[in-house]
């Protein structure tokens, strides 16, 4: 009961950041291209992760951001690139955990890095899934966007996070 009561707040806090860090990734994107581009929460995307979560999983879609452009209509291939940020970030960062999780886990025994070690196999299965989630090719996920851009881009991206995904089932830091 007491690693379920360190697993509920470090769950929470890693889901969280890699979500900001995400939604962070496209909005950036946007504004590079000269976009404007907004957080918009999804009261239903909240009460969707509420629900499921008694069902066993968790689908949570507390918002998104939406980009608009003053000078006329976004390409594919700007909107593949903006759509491209998000999974390209949590990627980045469960490459990130995976590397400090690997380099930690000898030293698992001694003071703390125990729930370092947690935290970063929550923070690679986590990114892995956002990434590999966000990829799928269904419209309103950015999949979609990168594969009506470049279907390659597309291939590359979400094998490699089907295999981040294995590989975070696979792996133990512990």
């Amino acid at each position: 009961m007491g690693l379920f009561l360190v697993l509920i707040p470090l769950s929470f806090i890693a889901v969280g950041l890699s979500f900001l860090l995400h939604e962070l990734g496209h909005k950036i994107a946007a504004q590079k291209y000269g976009f404007y581009a907004e957080f918009r929460k999804w009261n239903l995307g909240l009460l969707l992760g509420i629900i499921t979560s008694f069902l066993g999983f968790v689908f949570l879609a507390p918002g998104a951001v939406y980009i608009s452009s003053l000078s006329g209509q976004i390409t594919y291939e700007e909107d593949g690139i903006i759509s491209l940020a998000g999974p390209v970030i949590n990627l980045i960062l469960a490459l990130i955990f995976l590397a400090v999780g690997l380099t930690i886990a000898p030293y698992i025994h001694t003071f703390g890095m125990f729930y370092v070690s947690l935290i970063c196999a929550i923070g690679f299965n986590v990114n892995a899934f956002l990434a590999f989630f966000n990829l799928l090719p269904i419209p309103m996920f950015d999949g979609s966007k990168i594969f009506k851009w470049n279907k390659a881009i597309w291939l590359i991206t979400i094998i490699f996070s089907a295999l981040l995904v294995y590989a975070s089932q696979v792996i133990s830091f512990m």
